[in-house]
């Protein structure tokens, strides 16, 4: 009986360390995604959505600094959304301004329609040629 109560705490230990060590590894996974720069957060967005997403049309409804608004229609309901286009200036085609009111192309989620992109490293649905005219304007 003497030697059992030896052999005891080690194997105590031994159970407390196997059940602590995933414990741990899950913590440090857990502070180690928590980390992560925003930036990155939003670049595995786009990119999640340009490879998965469906495509579908928007409006550009205005731009500002670094952020690009506009509007779509998903199964009969009208979203209004922004990007943050800050990381992909070179990306938009001549001047921001020209693309107010223009109709583009979009990527969004199936599963939650809200999550689109105009616009990603790998993809862009900003259409670069002339804007059309009114029906019934002659030049």
């Amino acid at each position: 009986m003497f030697e059992s109560s030896q052999t005891f705490p080690a194997t105590g230990a031994l159970v407390i360390g196997a059940v602590s060590l995933p414990v741990v590894a899950a913590g440090v996974y857990i502070v180690l995604r928590l980390r992560r720069k925003p930036k990155d957060k939003e670049q595995r967005r786009r990119l999640e959505v340009n490879s998965n997403g469906r495509l579908g049309d928007a409006t550009i409804l205005e731009i500002t600094g670094d952020t690009i608004f506009y509007e779509y229609s998903v199964r009969g309901i009208t979203y209004t959304a922004s990007q943050d286009i800050s990381k992909l200036r070179e990306l938009i085609p001549g001047d921001p301004e020209r693309l107010i009111g223009r109709p583009a192309s979009l990527k969004y989620s199936s599963q939650n329609p809200a999550n689109s992109i105009l616009l990603c490293e790998e993809w862009s649905g900003l259409r670069a040629g002339p804007a059309t005219q009114p029906s019934g304007m002659l030049s």
